[in-house]
């Protein structure tokens, strides 16, 4: 009888042992788990810039000599947090610049510059960009951009998150605005023609 009741009692202990070190286990498995969860929402790249989406995007077709184009379209946050765009880049460019309109050294002629502080998308909100306005900018040209060719932007917000959006080229005859920086003259004046053919 005491055997059995040693042996009883041993593999009681044991199944004891074995469930507080299986919850154990599992306890840690868990919290790391977690632990690893965390980091990964935490340092994701993407993590703002994903919250982003862009309607309507398009580039303007270029001339063989042109060797910059703008990118218009609408930038939509649906996120509940304000989302600071401050750069972009392109497989076809050499570079990306956002630019807005300002007054001409003349005080008539709107000028487009790189604009400061970046673009703030709001908080469930929209942004648009569009000729005469505030836009994204492709610089130094690798190729000409043809009507109806699919253009890859990449967008960076200030957390270094970055999303991709495709732009289609379109033939359009408007967003001829002199660029004051590097690159001189964009085109010639600013026309005024808003609503051309963006198809």
């Amino acid at each position: 009888m005491r055997f059995t009741r040693s042996r009883t009692s041993g593999l009681v202990g044991g199944l004891a042992l074995a469930l507080v070190t299986g919850l154990g286990v599992a306890g840690c498995g868990a919290s790391e788990t977690g632990q690893g969860a965390d980091e990964t929402t935490s340092t994701d790249p993407t993590a703002a810039a994903e919250a982003l989406s862009l309607h309507d995007g398009w580039v303007k077709a270029t001339e063989d000599d042109e060797d910059m184009t703008a990118v218009f379209g609408t930038l939509t946050n649906d996120s509940d947090a304000d989302v600071v765009v401050e750069g972009l880049s392109s497989p076809v460019a050499g570079s990306g610049e956002l630019h807005e309109m300002a007054a001409g050294g003349d005080g008539l002629n709107p000028t487009m510059r790189e604009k400061e502080g970046g673009i703030v998308v709001p908080a469930g909100g929209e942004y648009t960009l569009e000729p005469g306005g505030d836009h994204f900018m492709l610089m130094d040209l690798k190729e000409p951009v043809l009507a109806g060719q699919d253009v890859t932007i990449v967008v960076t917000a200030d957390d270094g998150s970055t999303v991709e959006f495709t732009v289609v080229g379109r033939s359009f005859s408007g967003a001829r605005e002199n660029y004051e920086g590097d690159h001189g003259d964009h085109g010639g004046d600013h026309e005024d023609d808003h609503e051309g053919d963006r198809r």
